[in-house]
């Protein structure tokens, strides 16, 4: 599966366009290096997400075959880590 579309599937990211932007923009890596929306995930890649105010890094858990509901989303993937990184 896309990057972009596993973002948008787990729910990290509410719109594909949006996923596809923060990747081409660098603020999502894949392995420690910066990724491109097309670029394939696979089960135990670890993503980490750069997105305003907010860092997380998780751990991809399950590819998911077509849509999923919100509470099956949150079971794609667990957080490896999580921070807010506000600037004053």
């Amino acid at each position: 599966m896309r990057l972009d579309q596993f973002l948008k599937a787990s729910r990290l990211i509410k719109q594909r366009s949006v996923a596809k932007w923060a990747c081409d923009a660098g603020r999502v890596a894949l392995m420690g290096r910066k990724a491109k929306a097309g670029t394939v995930v696979k089960v135990g890649d670890e993503v980490a997400l750069s997105l305003r105010d907010r860092y997380v890094r998780i751990r991809i858990l399950e590819i998911p075959k077509g849509n999923v509901n919100k509470e099956r989303a949150k079971t794609l993937y667990e957080i490896v880590e999580e921070r807010d990184v506000s600037s004053f």
